[in-house]
């Protein structure tokens, strides 16, 4: 059978109401990351025609899906930085939000670990920047304060700090609800759409945008939020010449049973390039050790190196030494957009109608529920009408997910649809059934499906399941096996027969 998709990702261009057979829109946003995300979930509240253009094959596979979800605690920069103000308002968001729309989020707290004397002055001006900022509950510890909050930290650390606000979160899953609840409130996302061209329309004070593969789109407004890509995207519209830098983050990864895995996120005392290698829980369990911070004129260079993994485990092991390498079952790598020392968030001077949201680097995940209340903010003072909508609704269904379940919970949904019974990803717990309805959302490679079902992301890494998979998306899409990629474009996972 081939699937009905129950929400419209990349909606029929010809059947959409517009101008010359090209649909109009009110608002264009350029990039479908935590960041672009936000900002359609925001403008989806109001009476306005929006549409996400995004250049991979799905959401989030940008700079947000390689991203140490962290939601950071308000004390990193100084509060005269849009960035840390930006920072402190959207930590306090997340609450609401994952009541709203049913993502994994924890305020496990933030450690920051002085293993000298010598980095404890740093420490105290972080404590007393995060005092300035309003930061609720941060303290000032000692040694014995420190290793009473984590105790898996090395028995050298002479003190730290304590930000009980800060969490994790996972970020894909995050981009993922904060989409379905944009498009459930009428914001058309279209994927692949790799935006080449621009012209502006005096007249009708409209862009047209026309995409690599000939879509086009007319738009009164439109919001540059292409992450790494956000220079390039300046450019094609006329506005500000600047450049993005690509700052790569190698991570590796380590499996849920490992025993070093700490309470809380544990930083080392920052640097002025970088806030450091961190030990990092995952919201899911496992644990994150890194980034490192190099940059990189390719931006699209994801390698990982044996040099920089092993420099990784060596400074992770300088706070949690109990990190072993025999728990590690991968590592990657993840690119970080790099302008300026803060955020770029404005309406461009030099071109109409056109709002630059660059340099979205840390602490952007934390900050992009402010980001995209400042961005609606901006779109209202240069003209855009915002009337609410008496009917939008905040939230999305809640999913189960076979590994929450009691198992007369599970039993229930197998006499329902015997799918649940099949269990596809072992390690992670997915069944059959939640691999469909990741694919009737409309994820169809297996990058899509592993963010949002974590099937593939276990101990094996896809050993034993990636093959049930691709038969069931051939099943439900009706795609060849040499039509189902990784993550789109040329990323075919099959080719050719034996």
């Amino acid at each position: 059978m081939t699937t009905t998709f129950t929400h419209n990702l990349n909606p029929d261009l010809s059947t959409l109401p517009g101008t010359n057979g090209i649909p109009d829109y009110d608002v264009a946003i350029i990039g479908c990351g935590v960041s672009g995300a936000n900002i359609a979930r925001r403008l989806s509240a109001y009476k306005v025609k929006v549409a996400v253009l995004e250049k991979a094959a799905d959401v989030s596979f940008g700079t947000s899906k390689a991203n140490s979800g962290i939601v950071h605690g308000g004390f990193h920069h100084n509060k005269k930085y849009l960035k840390a103000r930006l920072e402190i308002q959207g930590n306090l968001m997340f609450d609401r939000l994952m009541r709203e729309l049913d993502f994994p989020f924890k305020r496990c707290g933030i450690i920051v670990a002085a293993l000298h004397e010598d980095e404890m002055k740093a420490v105290e001006h972080l404590y007393m920047q995060g005092v300035e900022n309003g930061v609720i509950g941060i303290e000032l510890c000692s040694r014995e304060r420190i290793l009473e909050l984590e105790p898996k930290l090395s028995p050298d650390v002479v003190g730290g700090l304590y930000a009980p606000g800060g969490g994790i979160v996972e970020p894909y899953r995050f981009v993922f609800a904060l989409v379905e609840s944009a498009m459930k409130n009428g914001v058309h996302v279209f994927t692949n759409y790799r935006v080449e061209k621009a012209e502006r329309d005096v007249p009708r004070n409209k862009w047209l945008i026309t995409a690599a593969d000939g879509r086009k789109i007319n738009a009164r407004y439109v919001v540059n939020a292409a992450g790494l890509f956000a220079d390039e995207v300046s450019r094609i519209f006329g506005g500000e010449s600047f450049t993005i830098k690509a700052r790569k983050g190698e991570y590796y990864l380590l499996d849920r049973l490992t025993k070093a895995r700490p309470e809380r996120v544990v930083f080392p005392v920052p640097t002025s390039v970088s806030k450091g290698m961190l030990v990092i829980p995952t919201v899911e369990g496992t644990v994150l050790v890194g980034p490192t911070a190099d940059i990189k004129e390719n931006k699209e260079d994801f390698s990982t190196t044996s040099e920089r993994l092993e420099q990784i485990l060596d400074s992770g092991r300088k706070m949690v030494p109990s990190l072993s390498r025999n728990d590690v079952i991968t590592n990657f790598a993840g690119l970080r957009p790099v302008l300026e020392e803060d955020f770029y968030i404005e309406p461009s001077k030099v071109t109409p109608a056109f709002i630059q949201v660059a340099g979205i680097q840390s602490p952007g995940l934390t900050a992009s529920p402010a980001i995209g209340e400042y961005v609606k903010d901006l779109l209202k003072n240069i003209g855009l009408e915002l009337t609410e909508k008496s009917d939008w609704d905040p939230f999305v269904e809640r999913r189960p997910r076979a590994r929450e379940l009691t198992p007369y919970e599970l039993d229930a949904l197998i006499a329902k649809d015997p799918a649940w019974g099949n269990m596809v990803c072992r390690c992670e717990q997915v069944t059959e059934a939640e691999i469909v309805e990741a694919i009737r959302q409309g994820h169809t490679t297996l990058d899509g499906i592993k963010y949002f079902t974590r099937a593939q992301m276990g101990r094996c890494q896809g050993g034993f399941c990636t093959f049930k998979i691709i038969k069931i998306i051939m099943r439900e899409t009706g795609l060849s096996y040499e039509e189902i990629t990784k993550h789109g474009g040329a990323s075919r996972v099959l080719e050719g027969e034996l």
